[in-house]
């Protein structure tokens, strides 16, 4: 029979190692959580194949350096576990991705969609599932409009197109202008509409309006309608394939007029499919490969040496962007709360990154410069007084 004493003594053992046990399992399980707190989940959705993969394999190629520049830098505390989404350009692929990167993925944010009618699309299912929506290609009215959970870096078409078209009417004194636009296109025929009202409001005569739909190859009718208004300038609202095609026809043509492009007419695939055709073409951009800021120049220097081509605009804002989401994760200090997440961004104020200076206004659109960059001699140059 064991005595009184020696029981107390072996329950008081056996506690200890049970506390001793417990409290390892806890040490054990803090070190497990810690080691996963050190990493985010981030959605991409872009669209690298199908219609208009030139500026999706862009966006993917800028968010691919950016990742691989944070997670490799030493003074990183939380690494980006990006997954990848391909839509294809497709509203319906769009709505899908952003379900399953949030639903099924637990994505902590999203980058993406690419265009403004996929972000118009698919941003509401971000929107309900109250998680981030960042886009790098939407430049339509409305966007943000969505809701609180939807930001861009994308400049709007209600900012970027009075610039280029107030600098180019500055340059070149034109009194008449052409539009052309594609109809079945959100951005393009927001750009219209801009078009539109701001010329009538300038005084200039807008002496033919004209429409293609994406994926048309024949723009002859349109082209000759056009021609025969003889206007001092011709303005185009469309994605770059079509872009490039219109103008190699209106330069067969004989048409010498100097072209205003949108936002999309930025891309190296535009110079490519236009060749010689594209001089002359005038857009706005925040991305201007001769920015002389450091972080400008190590970003077109890192890409370089990544990919062997120089970058976009595309790349450079998805670039940017990833950068900015990290920020807010690691500012936010969790990599779960999807909230929390969305109030730090919101209330960044002085980002710099490879397109220059950035901040949000009160409805998440971007504050920042824009260059009015022409074509000349196959390369996009800074655009001066003529």
């Amino acid at each position: 029979m064991k005595k009184p004493w020696m029981k107390r003594w072996m329950a008081a053992g056996l506690s200890a190692v049970l506390l001793a046990g417990l409290s390892g399992c806890g040490s054990a399980q803090n070190e497990q959580n810690a080691s996963k707190e050190t990493s985010a989940r981030i959605g991409f959705i872009t669209a690298y194949t199908g219609p208009g993969s030139a500026y999706g394999q862009a966006m993917k190629d800028g968010v691919d350096l950016a990742v691989r520049e944070i997670n490799s830098n030493p003074g990183t505390r939380v690494k980006i576990d990006l997954v990848t989404y391909d839509t294809k350009l497709n509203k319906t692929e769009a709505i899908s991705a952003m379900k399953k990167a949030i639903e099924q993925d637990k994505v902590l944010a999203v980058e993406g969609p690419m265009t403004s009618g996929e972000m118009m699309a698919a941003g509401p299912v971000a929107q309900q599932l109250k998680t981030v929506a960042f886009g790098t290609g939407p430049t339509a009215p409305g966007i943000t409009d969505i809701g609180d959970y939807i930001f861009r870096n994308a400049v709007p078409g209600e900012l970027s197109t009075p610039i280029v078209i107030r600098k180019a009417e500055s340059a070149l004194h034109f009194k008449t202008a052409a539009v052309l636009y594609s109809s079945n296109n959100d951005q393009a025929v927001s750009e219209n509409q801009i078009y539109q009202s701001l010329l009538r409001e300038m005084g200039v005569q807008i002496v033919d309006t004209e429409t293609f739909a994406d994926k048309d190859t024949d723009f002859s009718a349109q082209l000759t309608s056009i021609q025969s208004k003889n206007p001092d300038v011709l303005i185009i609202a469309g994605l770059y394939q079509e872009g490039a095609l219109i103008m190699k026809k209106a330069r067969e043509m004989g048409m010498n007029q100097p072209v205003i492009g949108s936002n999309g007419f930025n891309s190296p695939a535009y110079l490519k499919l236009a060749g010689s055709s594209a001089e002359g073409t005038i857009v706005a951009t925040p991305w201007n490969p001769d920015k002389k800021t450091e972080k400008a120049q190590h970003f077109r220097q890192a890409f370089f040496e990544a990919y062997n081509h120089e970058p976009d605009q595309f790349a450079a804002q998805a670039y940017d962007a990833m950068y900015l989401i990290h920020e807010a994760v690691e500012k936010s200090g969790s990599v779960t709360d999807r909230k929390k997440l969305r109030d730090t961004l919101a209330g960044i104020k002085d980002f710099e990154g490879a397109t220059g200076q950035f901040a949000f206004d009160e409805k998440r659109n971007p504050q920042m410069d824009l260059d009015i960059l022409t074509v000349r001699g196959g390369k996009w140059v800074p655009m001066t007084a003529e």
